[in-house]
């Protein structure tokens, strides 16, 4: 509900001012006490939703900071996907590739100053 106040304000000195007398006089209106009640009943159950909502969120915020490092394990442990028996394994791969010269670092190369290489 909106009312025009400025009719009721008082004061001469540019300093408008809302006295006590004219706010008991203004109408208020009040819901019946049936709809209060129900308004009441209506805001406890989005209250006890939103709650819910909120515990399900923990839930998962907690879910995802477990998730994310054991999937980084599992991707190390060649987990994540199907694995070939094939394969030799990592271990024989990298002696392989050490024995055929395949540096295990790769070296860094210095670029002359002042210009590209």
């Amino acid at each position: 509900m909106y009312y025009d106040i400025i009719p009721w304000l008082t004061g001469t000195t540019g300093r408008a001012k809302l006295t006590q007398g004219v706010l008991n006089a203004l109408p208020i209106a009040v819901p019946p006490k049936t709809e209060i009640i129900e308004i009441v009943r209506r805001v406890k159950t989005l209250f006890a939703f939103a709650d819910r909502i909120e515990a399900r969120l923990v839930t998962a915020q907690k879910t995802v900071e477990r998730l994310t490092p054991a999937t980084l394990a599992k991707a190390f442990r060649g987990e994540l996907v199907p694995q070939d028996p094939n394969d030799e394994p990592a271990a024989d791969l990298l002696a392989r590739l050490k024995s055929e010269g395949f540096a295990a670092t790769p070296t860094k190369t210095r670029r002359k100053k002042g210009g590209l290489p």
